[in-house]
């Protein structure tokens, strides 16, 4: 569980050796194949216990539990795996001895497990569980005719500044359009609703004294809406839609209850990170990225209020709220000592004593360390791939360009560790989506995996992609197959004349959507790239309409219908498998038989028309895997078959 290094490292004194460079070493397969062993640890409030999610090999698989050590020994204490499929999603403790956990659901590796608005409860020795909120509560509560199922979906809204077992709960009802705010004892499971607002799907802030403070979210109609409590009248008052601009999300309350600190969008632009006075509305930022979004902050021992801002677009750099703050310099003291990378501050003591943080770089996936004030120490606790070498990993450097309408994007760049960074055989990886997600600088193992096998490796944010704002995001509406695509050519065309690239061994891989774009560039450019593969990806648009989610939500109707459309004629002019007999080169699919998020009947079209058109694509299918696999076997599996069919078409 520990990496070699010294027990303590005087962090004011003695800064880390910078890393050797090595020959190019191959690294194998199984290093890049499992998952994180350990992530998202979060510290008890008096320092004795650290909850973990642990990735323990469990069959042919890696199942996530919740493990609970003790500290500073680092001895398991219990573990706690939820029923199969299920996931912890996020946990926060509510007092020295109880963790609060929002539990998901796995629906395959490419994905993240999607929330299921269940909540429960459970002491560090993995003891007095409490089913809080959800639609199981008949087969999990301890009391189960107090509440019944619940038809609604739940939130960790708010931990009290003094932590008593309680809680505040936020909840989407199913049934009604209405959302509610539950004061929540996790002990007794016991519950008192504090608001309701008669619109679904709304996000509550609750002000230090346990007060709401502010609702946010979207109408029917995607349109955004603030709303703020009036403790004197006891009723909600919708803000003028010109103070909000395209959306103002009020997420931290100060202290005193008279500001908060939050993210605006002004006009479809970029997020901001902004600090406004709730009685007078003067409103300052005091985070900005450019063109880009800021929405990533971290918070110090005091839990009220953030310290800084992450930056995610580019090489992420720290926006300190206020520079003279004794923890923002103690985060500039703790980042000196490791160079390159990207400190995190995790949470902190109740008496600020001691620190968990993380230490992650685009070479490392990651690593958790305990710092002691009193001792001026840090300890290493855990590392979340063990078997990944930063230095053998390769950089990944930044790129921008400029699209052929003007528009400009962003990315990134893996080359191989120690090329000569010219003339290289390339693999563009479009992610999915494709609205919302985005490529980031930090570690991505597909991308280290080529890199390591000697590709580089091209990611490109194409409009859609999150990250600066609503504007860019819908700019990829209705250009599923068009702009977006453009935007993955444009970006491989700047590679080659960069002279980056051989422009004559590339290839296209993508996941999901970027599935989807693979066999849309294979088809509509048959000279550009030398093969395609696609994993786990939609194939047949027009079959988006007809899924279950769509069919039940209007929401997600009316998303489909507004950023896909819904013309036929239009669906099968983009639809690869409407095409098959335009794709001349190479094509691999690999598919789950479980896959929810993009049913197996796009897998099983695309590989018709292809053999119907002379092409029969490669083929691996896993009846019971889902959006991307799980099984340490099937994950290998891929790899290995990814590594031969790059190496047969574009390898040297």
């Amino acid at each position: 569980m520990r990496k070699t290094l010294p027990a303590f490292l005087c962090l004011l004194a003695v800064a880390l050796p910078a890393a050797a460079q090595t020959a190019p070493v191959k690294v194998p397969v199984s290093a890049f194949a499992k998952f994180d062993q350990f992530s998202q640890p979060r510290m008890s409030p008096d320092g004795k216990h650290l909850a973990v999610t642990v990735n323990m090999k469990i069959g042919k698989r890696l199942v996530p539990t919740i493990t609970f050590y003790s500290l500073p020994e680092l001895k398991i204490e219990a573990t706690v795996r939820m029923k199969i499929f299920e996931v912890p999603a996020y946990y926060t403790w509510v007092s020295n001895e109880r963790l609060v956990v929002t539990k998901a659901l796995e629906v395959g590796s490419r994905e993240a497990p999607q929330l299921t608005g269940e909540i429960v409860a459970m002491n560090y020795d993995g003891s007095k569980q409490e089913y809080l909120y959800g639609y199981d509560y008949l087969q999990y509560g301890r009391h189960p005719t107090r509440y019944g199922d619940d038809y609604g979906f739940a939130y960790i809204a708010d931990i009290p500044m003094v932590r008593n077992n309680t809680l505040m709960l936020g909840t989407r009802l199913w049934r009604t359009e209405h959302s509610e705010l539950l004061d929540v004892d996790t002990l007794s499971g016991i519950r008192k609703q504090k608001a309701m607002l008669p619109y679904s799907g709304m996000q509550f802030t609750v002000r230090n004294d346990g007060v709401p403070g502010f609702a946010f979210g979207h109408d029917q109609e995607n349109k955004f809406m603030l709303f703020r409590y009036d403790a004197a009248s006891a009723a909600w008052k919708r803000e003028d839609s010109k103070r909000v601009g395209s959306s103002l999300r009020p997420l931290f309350i100060t202290a005193n209850n008279q500001e908060f600190v939050g993210t605006y969008s002004a006009s479809g632009g970029p997020d901001t990170i902004v600090r406004e006075n709730i009685a007078t509305g003067e409103r300052k930022v005091i985070a900005a990225d450019g063109a880009n979004s800021v929405w990533i902050t971290m918070s110090g021992s005091r839990r009220d209020i953030p310290i800084a801002a992450i930056t995610s677009v580019g090489r992420p750099r720290v926006i300190y709220f206020d520079e003279a703050d004794p923890e923002s310099k103690l985060h500039k003291l703790l980042s000196a000592q490791f160079p390159d990378s990207v400190v995190r501050f995790i949470n902190f003591t109740d008496d600020g004593s001691k620190l968990l943080f993380m230490v992650s770089s685009d070479r490392d996936p990651g690593s958790y360390y305990l710092y002691n004030r009193n001792t001026n120490g840090a300890e290493l606790l855990l590392t979340a791939m063990e078997d990944i070498e930063p230095e053998q990993m390769a950089e990944r450097q930044p790129i921008s360009f400029t699209a052929r309408d003007g528009l400009v994007l962003n990315g990134y760049l893996t080359r191989p560790l120690n090329s000569t960074g010219r003339k290289l055989p390339m693999v563009l990886l479009p992610h999915g989506g494709p609205f919302g997600p985005r490529d980031d600088w930090y570690f991505d193992a597909e991308a280290q995996f080529l890199a390591n096998r000697g590709y580089a490796v091209l990611q490109v944010n194409y409009r859609g992609s999150g990250g600066h704002g609503e504007s860019f995001l819908t700019a990829g509406y209705l250009q599923w197959g068009d702009k977006i695509i453009n935007d993955l050519v444009d970006g491989t065309r700047h590679m080659i004349a960069q002279g980056v690239v051989d422009e004559k061994r590339m290839c296209v891989y993508g996941g999901s959507f970027g599935a989807y774009a693979a066999l849309r560039l294979a088809e509509r450019e048959p000279d550009l790239f030398k093969c395609a593969i696609g994993y786990a990806g939609v194939y047949e648009l027009a079959l988006l309409h007809e899924e279950h989610g769509t069919r039940t939500s209007r929401r997600t109707a009316k998303f489909f219908a507004d950023s896909l459309g819904k013309d036929e004629k239009e669906l099968q002019r983009i639809s690869p498998t409407r095409h098959a007999d335009a794709i001349r080169i190479p094509v691999m699919l690999i598919h789950g038989g479980k896959d929810e998020t993009a049913p197996k009947e796009h897998a099983f079209l695309m590989k018709a028309a292809l053999e119907k058109a002379g092409r029969s694509p490669e083929w691996y299918y896993v009846d019971y895997e889902g959006h991307g696999f799980y099984d340490t076997e099937n994950v290998t599996e891929v790899y290995h078959r990814l590594e031969a069919f790059l190496a047969k078409h574009i390898g040297k």
